[in-house]
């Protein structure tokens, strides 16, 4: 005769639980922020003149290289 035993411990508590999605709520909604301000950074180095990026030391070509550079491989 066989024997069969079932436990249901949890690994995860209510609060932990609800913590856990919290945090990951937030992180998402920092990464967003983050995302848009960089957009944002992007956009007014684009506005500026070639001699205005040249004073800056940047090129068209290499604007979004410098804005995203920490945060991405390119």
């Amino acid at each position: 005769m066989a024997h069969s035993a079932t436990q249901t411990n949890s690994r995860y508590s209510l609060p932990g639980l609800i913590a856990s999605i919290g945090s990951s709520i937030y992180s998402a909604l920092i990464s967003v922020a983050q995302a848009q301000s960089r957009v944002r950074q992007v956009e007014f180095l684009q506005s500026l003149s070639d001699e205005e990026l040249k004073n800056r030391g940047l090129t068209r070509e290499r604007i979004v290289h410098r804005v995203f550079a920490d945060s991405i491989w390119l």
